[in-house]
């Protein structure tokens, strides 16, 4: 098992799924995007990942973080499932997803089994 960390943030990948999970409560800032994209990019080593990126922890998230997340966050990506603390959430995050049809597929969950059972779908259909 890889890993990858820094003060607030945790990568490894497992039975080739990528996860991430939040060491504190932190604040989703351009600067904090920039460095988990690029952790993300250290670990993955030039390869594509199915994420599981645990979002609980994220106190709060600055529109620029969420603009730069947008346009460079979805490189490398095969799919992304997100673990969320909230049915609210996930319901309104699954709805935008639908709306602004991503590049890359990307599904809100509110638990982490449902998460990696998704992305394990996609990973055995996209291998066919």
């Amino acid at each position: 098992m890889r890993t990858v960390e820094n003060d607030f943030i945790k990568f490894c990948v497992e039975d080739d799924i990528l996860y991430s999970q939040f060491k504190k409560p932190t604040i989703g800032t351009l600067k904090n995007i920039k460095t988990i994209i690029d952790l993300r990019h250290e670990i993955s080593i030039g390869q594509k990942q199915y994420w599981c990126y645990d979002f609980n922890g994220i106190k709060s998230f600055e529109k620029a973080a969420r603009d730069y997340a947008d346009i460079y966050g979805q490189a490398s990506l095969y799919a992304c499932a997100v673990v969320l603390n909230s049915h609210v959430t996930k319901f309104i995050l699954n709805m935008f997803m639908k709306l602004k049809n991503p590049v890359v597929p990307l599904k809100g969950f509110t638990k982490k089994s449902e998460a990696v059972q998704w992305l394990n779908e996609l990973k055995k259909k996209n291998n066919q």
